[in-house]
């Protein structure tokens, strides 16, 4: 049995996932206190149970209960079980916003405002978030999008094992994704912002992809990139990572880092390699102000 903790920060879609991995067969748990981890997971070993794959939801709203978390982990390595971690973040405005939208109270700001509880429960999930399996920022993906990235995380036929290139594109300026396990700065690439026909567009439109991409200089580095990933995955999943997580940079996240990104993405699936797409900031306004 192997079983997974749903974790990450509060608004960013854990109770929704839960749901699709309940839908996909996972007995399903939310808001377990972390101390009963291994009393569960031993009630889950009984045959007759005919339990084999369990999600658990586990966050701070069990407040100083939530302490107990590594400890529950340990209790499941003494059982002789596997896990995997899943952890959910969003950006920061988008965690406001979302408590804006449904008038809920963050667990660590009842008396104040949303950002106050997102910024202290940030510190207490860092930990947390270093040891985690998979990471899924849920800032710009829709429902259907979420359930896609689920899916094929846990897809059926290679349950927890197969190996998933998570690619952020972004902007410096708007700062590093600290999530990244790699991170590529491509600001030395001709920049389309200075045509003021592509400037409006970003990396998804023809016009400018066929503009970064036609310079050899690119084409020199996506070969060279896509080298060193087919040297390095071997060597990640034989240490028991199952996500690496890329991220491609440029000036404002727009233009260059998308073509970059999307061009990665479409390269490693048609090596039938599993990745996932994100533009942390191609939706900025303030694109139009700085390239």
């Amino acid at each position: 049995m192997h079983i997974v903790i749903v974790t990450g920060m509060s608004g960013a879609g854990k109770t929704t996932v839960l749901k699709i991995l309940e839908n996909a067969g996972f007995h399903c748990v939310d808001n377990l206190p972390p101390a009963l981890i291994g009393n569960f997971a031993d009630l889950c070993l009984k045959p007759e149970t005919g339990i084999n794959q369990v999600a658990l939801g586990i966050d701070i709203r069990g407040g100083i209960m939530f302490a107990d978390f590594f400890t529950g982990l340990t209790c499941l390595k003494n059982l002789g079980l596997t896990y995997s971690i899943l952890f959910l973040d969003a950006s920061n405005d988008i965690l406001i916003n979302r408590y804006k939208e449904t008038r809920h109270l963050h667990p660590l700001a009842k008396d104040g405002p949303a950002s106050v509880g997102i910024a202290k429960e940030r510190v207490i999930l860092e930990d947390v978030k270093r040891q985690a399996s998979y990471i899924v920022d849920t800032s710009t993906l829709l429902p259907r999008q979420l359930k896609e990235k689920i899916h094929d995380i846990f897809s059926e036929d290679a349950v927890f094992n197969r190996f998933l290139v998570n690619i952020i594109s972004f902007g410096f300026k708007n700062g590093m994704p600290t999530e990244a396990d790699l991170v590529f700065d491509v600001r030395f690439l001709p920049n389309p912002y200075y045509d003021h026909e592509l400037r409006p567009l970003s990396g998804l439109d023809p016009a400018v992809r066929d503009f970064v991409m036609r310079h050899d200089i690119t084409a020199r580095f996506m070969e060279s990139l896509l080298n060193m990933l087919h040297m390095l995955i071997p060597h990640y999943i034989a240490e028991g990572k199952n996500q690496l997580i890329v991220a491609i940079g440029c000036t404002g996240g727009r233009h260059r880092s998308v073509a970059l990104a999307s061009d990665l993405h479409r390269s490693l699936t048609q090596r039938d390699q599993a990745a996932e797409v994100v533009h942390r900031d191609i939706g900025r306004d303030e694109y139009l102000k700085e390239g």
